[in-house]
């Protein structure tokens, strides 16, 4: 319950701070997260990223506003945080489907958005084949970039950058060149997100595989993942979906309840070669955790 008591912690700094420049960072400080950790589950669970939940809030806040007080477009307009009356016309447009200055002068129909309010409420059971690991130091080899810290760019981005390294034959080059043979670990391609990042706006996610110790070409990166637990989850189905299924479940079921919860490190998907589009395709998710306080 802790770790649901700390996201609405989170969402309660964001109510209280529409009206200002939100600090990410300081968002997921509040609720004991990575500010990249803390998006995707708030994301998974919300069916929205925390962009949109921003953009909406202010928007039914602004329009709740423009229909019963005097104040200005422009005034209102600067107050939940857009920069010109253009700017501010477009996202209402796009979001209440009429513009501001027809609400100032004969009123409309106009959308609510509401507080999140978070809850665990368990209703029957999920089945999930997981297990909790410890594993000693290791190494992974990746072909890395940084990606904004905004989940809606990155979910946006990191395909792509998939797709540029399989047409390159960065990924060929990672398993014929680079991959640590019959290894106890796992002989898959990694997608991994490193979630402690040197960059206020921007962390770095890798393409991986466990490293065999070969000598690195340029372009390539070595990571030594240190000693920690591991929450390991194995996934059947075609991807994208069953990843996002067992990712739900994860958010909303497993650390709710658990005696663990993310640690902020690293989050990696696993992928063994196969048909990703086969309805018995087996992956695994891998989130290093801690016990809770």
């Amino acid at each position: 319950m802790d770790w649901i008591k700390s996201l609405q912690n989170a969402i309660n700094y964001i109510e209280n701070n529409l009206t200002y420049e939100i600090d990410l960072e300081e968002v997921a400080k509040i609720a004991n997260s990575s500010t990249f950790n803390f998006q995707r589950v708030f994301s998974i669970l919300c069916g929205y990223t925390l962009g949109e939940y921003i953009r909406n809030r202010r928007l039914s806040l602004a329009a709740s506003e423009l229909a019963s007080t005097n104040q200005k477009v422009i005034d209102i307009a600067l107050k939940y945080g857009y920069d010109s009356p253009e700017s501010f016309t477009r996202a209402f447009v796009r979001f209440h489907g009429i513009n501001p200055s027809q609400v100032k002068k004969n009123g409309g129909s106009l959308k609510v958005f509401s507080k999140i309010s978070v809850k665990l409420i368990l209703d029957g059971g999920s089945f999930m084949d997981y297990r909790i690991e410890k594993h000693d130091e290791f190494k992974i080899i990746s072909k890395k970039k940084y990606f904004p810290i905004e989940i809606e760019e990155s979910q946006k981005q990191i395909p792509t950058f998939w797709s540029e390294c399989q047409n390159d034959s960065t990924i060929t080059t990672l398993v014929k060149e680079y991959l640590q043979k019959d290894s106890i670990l796992s002989d898959a391609i990694i997608g991994t997100c490193f979630e402690k990042s040197d960059r206020k706006d921007e962390f770095p996610y890798g393409i991986s595989v466990f490293y065999n110790g070969n000598e690195v070409k340029p372009g390539f990166e070595v990571d030594t993942i240190p000693s920690l637990k591991w929450a390991k989850f194995k996934c059947v189905g075609p991807m994208p979906n069953s990843i996002q299924t067992l990712l739900q479940t994860i958010y909303s079921e497993f650390f709710p309840s658990s005696e663990y919860k993310p640690s902020g490190d690293f989050y990696l998907e696993l992928y063994p070669k196969g048909d990703i589009s086969a309805s018995d395709y087996k992956s695994e998710v891998w989130i290093s955790v801690v016990k809770k306080d």
